[in-house]
């Protein structure tokens, strides 16, 4: 039997995804340099939980000192324009008493945290020297999610060692699974939700046979509606991640954002979205010695380079253009993978959590998401969230205080309020 969250959580969690850029920017004026007051923010706009990487496996797996981690920028002016990717100043942490200090503020605050990984897919490309990232690297792919559920599990102990463990929502081996290196070595005539399935099996049962009272589970980009049969059967939350993309995968697609270096159409990008004074793609990467944090991060260089470099007006419009050809079938496709991970989740007696979406990963400085699109977005996600009675959502990945969205404060509060206050539809009964 799925084990069920705790009775002291709300009815319905309003998230913010505070990712691992609650440990990334805590220098001088940095998002996080005062976590009360990140708190106190996020409180005052409606949330009452956050969404986090709680590095477990750089805390209690990879047998590194932590008491003085060094993070900082990818190196020189690479990825500072690029959301999540800009680090401004090169801090030091005590990781484990960092990590007591956010549980702690969540608590003063009565907020509760999604405890979650990044570290396979980018978290370490934030440190100074690639340690963190070699002894992630050094399991053996088959045992990575078991390795993560001991790492969550002494986290665990931890916090209960402190009195914080009622802080804790429920626990994610990891984020988003089938993209970064927990797919390594899987066979690829499948969809790699499907062969991630065993090894996640096995790493929720670890987790279980240490914590059987903490609810646990994975999480997917997407909602892979022609792959759920490989979720594991042992989660006790349904976490997707509903990102639709439409016209911005067109644009992707369209200049090749996610494609090899060799295909790139450096010329048609120039024409239409770069900024006079951009370097090619061949000139654009980090310091050499930073070069391994290219491996670190999910993030094509070829990504990073236009969200460095584009014309954000340029962007925005290449968008607001062709959004019309698209508005239709990203509102069918968002409407439907809500409507479909609620029926997955019902079919599972399992809760369902909404904790990232809604349009894509747009540049540092692009407002599409944050503008009069993205915003009736937002507000059709937590509408449909609510009607098919989800017990959590965000308002928006953007929606975080490293993100200009921050400032949105009644888009916030609507959506929070509409999400906690709106009857789920009777069809959609727990």
């Amino acid at each position: 039997m799925p084990v069920p969250l705790a009775d002291h959580l709300p009815d319905r969690m309003t998230i913010s995804l505070w990712d691992f850029t609650w440990y990334t920017r805590t220098g001088p004026g940095e998002p996080f340099e005062d976590l009360d007051a990140a708190f106190a923010r996020a409180v005052e706009l409606g949330y009452d939980t956050v969404r986090i990487c709680a590095m477990p496996f750089l805390l209690f797996g990879s047998g590194l000192d932590t008491s003085k981690v060094e993070l900082g920028p990818l190196g020189g002016d690479y990825g500072q324009g690029t959301r999540w990717y800009d680090v401004k100043h090169t801090t030091t942490i005590d990781a484990r008493e960092h990590l007591l200090e956010l549980f702690r503020a969540a608590d003063r605050h009565d907020c509760f945290v999604i405890v979650s990984s990044w570290e396979y897919q980018q978290s370490p490309s934030f440190a100074t020297d690639r340690a963190w990232f070699d002894a992630l690297l050094a399991v053996e792919p088959d045992e990575r999610a078991v390795r993560l559920a001991d790492a969550h599990a002494d986290l665990i102990d931890l916090l209960a060692e402190h009195g914080l463990a009622d802080r804790v929502a429920f626990v994610e081996l990891h984020n988003e699974v089938q993209g970064g290196h927990l797919t390594e070595g899987l066979a690829t005539d499948e969809p790699y939700v499907v062969g991630l399935k065993p090894r996640l099996t096995r790493g929720i049962e670890q987790f279980k046979s240490r914590h059987p009272d903490v609810p646990v589970t994975v999480n997917y980009a997407r909602v892979p509606l022609d792959e759920l049969r490989g979720v594991p059967e042992n989660i006790d939350v349904a976490v997707f991640h509903p990102y639709v993309y439409g016209v911005l995968g067109g644009l992707i697609q369209e200049f090749g954002l996610r494609g090899p270096a060799a295909e790139f159409p450096q010329d048609a990008v120039r024409s239409e979205l770069l900024r006079p004074d951009a370097p090619d793609l061949a000139d654009w990467a980090p310091p050499a010695a930073d070069r391994w944090k290219l491996d670190a991060t999910v993030v094509r260089p070829t990504e990073i380079y236009v969200h460095d470099w584009c014309d954000v007006n340029a962007f925005d419009r290449w968008l607001y253009e062709r959004y019309g050809e698209y508005r239709l079938a990203m509102t069918d496709k968002l409407v439907t993978w809500i409507n479909g991970a609620a029926d997955f989740a019902l079919s599972r007696g399992v809760p369902l959590v909404l904790g990232e979406g809604w349009v894509g990963y747009t540049p540092l400085g692009s407002w599409f998401e944050e503008g009069p699109v993205g915003a009736e977005i937002c507000r059709l996600a937590v509408r449909t969230a609510a009607s098919v009675g989800a017990r959590g959502t965000v308002v928006c990945s953007n929606a975080a205080p490293h993100h200009a969205m921050w400032g949105e404060a009644d888009l916030q509060r609507w959506c929070n309020a509409a999400f906690r206050e709106a009857p789920a539809d009777p069809a959609w009964r727990r």
